[in-house]
C-alpha cells in the first residue's frame, strides 16, 4: 500500500518573484535510492555515551544509560548495543523523514523502560532490520508492567513502517502502538514477535496495517525472568478502538495462552490470508481465506541474532534455531544473480530470464519495493548495496548502466555477453502534421539509423532525445523502461517493442511553462532539497540538468538531493513549500518557455 506522502515543512519558501532564499533549511528524507549521493551528511545527532568498538560491518557499543536522539531527516543505522553489563539505552526518534536500520541489541535487557520510543510530530519513520529478540526482565516499575522494545507516543502524529524485525520475550508489549487511534499510522513489514507480554503487534488506527508477519506464545512464564500475568496474558495480536486495521497473509498462535487476538471495545481488523489459531475475543475481526493453522516460520528477512541485525544481514524461514548461511537454498530456482552496488554512482541494471524469477536476500541483499519484477524480466537500481535474484532456466539478457558489478552463481560476469546493450525498440510515427516531442528513459537511448542525429534534427542528452516527425518515423534503441513521453506541439503514435502506447500514461503529455533550478555547481559539498507544488511537476534537462533515478516525485511532492551539477524540474501552478539543506543555489523561473 503506497504511503501518503509526508507534509514539508516551511522553513524555507521559494518566494513567487522567482527567486529563493537560501538561508535555514531542514535536513529531508533521503531513502536508499538517493543515499549514495549524500553519503556521509547525515548521522544521528546525540554524541554515544559508552565505549564502542568498530567492526568491519557495523559499530559496537556498551550500554551504559544513554539516550541517542534521531531527529529529521537522519538516519542512524549499523550499531550493535551491549547490554550484558545491566545497562540499557534508548533509541528516541524525535523527527520525521528519518530511518532506524540494521540495529541489534545483544543480551538480556534488564532496565525498566522501552528500547525505540518515536515521538515525531508528523512525516514517515523507518524502522527496518532490527533485533530485539533477547528479551527483557520485569525489574522497575516505570511502567506498569515493566519494560517494553517499542512505544509510539501518544503525540506521535507520524507514519511509522516496522520492517523485518524480530522482538521476543519483553514484558510490556512487542510494538505498543495503540495510540495511533489519535493519529498517524503503524505498518508491518515481515516482523515477528514471540512471547511478548501483554501483546505483540498493538495497533488501532484506520491506516494500520499487518503485512507478511507472525506473532505467537509457546511459554508459561511470559518471558525470559518475569513473572506471569493472567488478567494482561501476552496477545499476538491486540486491536484497540480507532479504526479499522487491514491485516493480509499474517499469522497468530495463542498456545496456552486465552487468546490469540483481541479486538477491544470497537476495535476492529479486516483479516485476508494467513491463520489464526486460538481464540478471537470481541466481535470487531472480520476474516477472509483465514486458517486455523498458523505457520510460525521466521519471515523472510528477518534477522535470528544482534550481529546479523547490525552487519545489515539476515537469515529466514528457520523457526529461530538454526542460522543457515543462505536461508535460500532450499529454493526450487536453481541460478543466483547478484549485483553488487558501488557508492561512486548509481547503477541501473535490467535483465530477462527465460523461467521463473523472484528477488533473494542472498549474501545481505534486501528486497525493496523499487525494483519492478513482470514475469521474467526485473528491473532496478542499486549503489553501496546489493540486489539478489533467483531464477530458473538461462539468462537472456542484460543490461548495467554503472559502476556495479554482476556475478551469475557466484562467479563475475561481463554483462555485454548476455544479449543487446540497448534491448528494446521505440518508434514514433507521424501523422501528417508536424510534431515536436521529448522522450525519457530511465537507462540509455540512441537514435537506430545510419545517419548522424544532427542530421536528423535530433538531439540525445542522456537519457532523452528531443526530435520532430511529419509523417515520417524515427525509430531509437534503449534500455530500461520509457518514464515520459511529451509533445510539444502536434501528435505521433508511440511503438515500444512493436507494441502502441498511450503518451497520457507517460509522463506530462503536455509541456509544462514553469522551471525550478536547483544549482550545485559551485557548492561547498552535497545539498538535499524537497518542495511541493500545486499543479504538476516533472523532470528535466533545462539547461544541461541531469535526470536521476533516485530524485523521487510523489503526487505534487519532490525530494533529491546532488552533489556538483543542475537538477532541474518543469511545472506548473504555484510553489506551495520549498526546504533545502546544503549550499546550492535555487531559481525559479516562470513561463521560462518564453523567454
Amino acid at each position: 500500500m503506497a504511503r501518503e506522502p509526508s507534509v514539508l515543512d516551511e522553513q524555507r519558501s521559494a518566494d513567487t518573484d522567482g527567486t529563493a532564499p537560501v538561508d535555514g533549511g531542514n535536513k529531508m528524507l533521503l531513502d536508499r535510492r538517493t543515499v549514495v549521493k549524500l553519503a556521509g551528511v547525515t548521522t544521528a545527532g546525540a554524541a554515544l555515551a559508552g565505549a564502542t568498538t568498530a567492526t568491519n560491518d557495523y559499530e559496537e557499543i556498551t550500554a551504559s544509560g544513554q539516550t541517542i536522539r534521531i531527529e529529521q531527516g537522519e538516519t542512524y543505522e549499523n550499531k550493535l548495543f551491549d547490554l550484558t553489563n545491566g545497562n540499557s539505552v534508548l533509541l528516541l526518534v524525535e523527527g520525521g523523514n528519518s530511518t532506524i536500520r540494521n540495529i541489534g541489541f545483544k543480551g538480556l535487557h534488564r532496565g525498566d523502560a522501552f528500547m525505540i520510543s518515536i515521538t515525531a510530530p508528523s512525516g514517515d519513520v523507518l524502522i527496518e532490520n532490527v533485533y530485539l529478540g533477547d528479551g527483557s526482565t520485569k525489574e522497575g516499575e516505570s511502567f506498569v508492567h515493566g519494560p517494553g522494545a517499542v512505544f509510539m507516543h501518544r503525540n506521535a502524529n507520524c507514519d511509522v513502517t516496522f520492517r523485518y524485525c524480530n522482538v521476543q520475550g519483553w514484558p510490556n508489549n512487542g510494538f505498543y502502538c495503540s495510540n495511533t487511534a489519535d493519529g498517524g499510522s503503524a505498518r508491518f513489514e515481515n516482523c515477528y514477535g514471540k512471547n511478548n507480554g501483554v501483546s505483540t503487534f498493538r495497533v488501532a488506527g484506520g491506516n494500520d496495517r499487518i503485512e507478511h508477519c507472525v506473532a505467537y506464545n509457546d511459554n508459561t512464564d511470559y518471558g525470559p525472568g518475569w513473572g506471569g500475568y493472567v488478567e494482561d496474558s501476552g496477545r499476538p495480536l491486540w486491536v484497540w478502538p480507532g479504526g479499522t486495521v487491514s491485516i493480509e497473509d499474517s499469522h497468530f498462535a495463542a498456545g496456552s495462552y486465552p487468546y490469540a487476538a483481541v479486538m477491544r471495545g470497537s476495535g476492529s481488523a479486516q483479516m485476508s490470508g494467513g491463520a489464526i489459531d486460538g481464540n478471537v475475543q470481541g466481535n470487531g475481526l472480520q476474516r477472509s481465506s483465514v486458517s486455523s493453522s498458523a505457520d510460525l516460520s521466521i519471515p523472510e528477512g528477518v534477522p535470528t541474532s544482534p550481529e546479523e541485525a547490525a552487519s545489515g544481514g539476515s537469515d529466514s524461514g528457520s523457526d529461530g534455531d538454526e542460522t543457515p548461511e543462505d536461508d535460500e537454498d532450499d529454493s526450487d530456482l536453481e541460478h543466483l544473480l547478484l549485483f553488487d552496488g558501488d557508492d561512486a554512482d548509481v547503477t541501473r541494471y535490467e535483465f530477462e530470464v527465460s523461467g521463473e524469477l523472484e528477488p533473494s536476500t542472498h549474501n545481505g541483499a534486501t528486497i525493496d519495493d523499487e525494483t519492478r519484477i513482470d514475469g521474467g524480466i526485473a528491473h532496478g537500481v542499486v549503489a553501496d548495496w546489493k540486489d539478489a535474484f533467483r531464477f530458473s532456466g538461462d539468462l537472456e539478457q542484460l543490461t548495467v548502466d554503472g559502476p556495479a558489478t554482476v556475478s551469475l552463481d557466484g562467479e563475475e560476469i561481463d554483462p555485454g555477453e548476455y544479449g543487446e546493450d540497448l534491448p528494446h525498440i521505440l518508434e514514433v510515427e507521424g501523422r501528417g502534421a508536424p510534431t515536436n516531442f521529448e522522450i525519457t528513459v530511465d537507462g540509455t537511448i540512441e537514435l537506430d539509423s545510419e545517419e548522424d542525429p544532427e542530421d536528423e534534427a535530433t538531439t540525445i542528452s542522456g537519457s532523452t532525445v528531443q526530435s520532430s516527425v511529419t509523417d515520417s518515423s524515427q525509430v531509437f534503441r534503449f534500455s530500461g523502461a520509457v518514464t515520459d513521453v511529451t509533445f510539444a506541439e502536434g501528435e505521433a503514435a508511440v511503438f515500444v517493442d512493436d507494441e502502441e502506447i498511450d503518451p497520457s500514461d507517460y509522463g506530462e503529455y503536455e509541456l509544462l511553462p514553469h522551471a525550478l533550478v536547483i544549482d550545485g555547481s559551485d557548492a561547498d559539498g552535497p545539498s538535499a532539497y524537497s518542495f511541493a507544488v500545486s499543479g504538476t511537476v516533472v523532470k528535466s534537462e533545462y539547461r544541461d540538468a541531469t535526470i536521476d533515478e533516485g530524485d523521487v516525485i510523489e503526487d505534487r511532492q519532490v525530494r533529491g538531493a546532488l552533489e556538483n551539477g543542475l537538477d532541474a524540474y518543469w511545472f506548473d501552478g504555484d510553489i506551495e513549500d520549498f526546504t533545502i539543506v546544503g549550499d546550492a543555489n535555487v531559481d525559479v523561473q516562470y513561463n521560462a518557455r518564453d523567454q
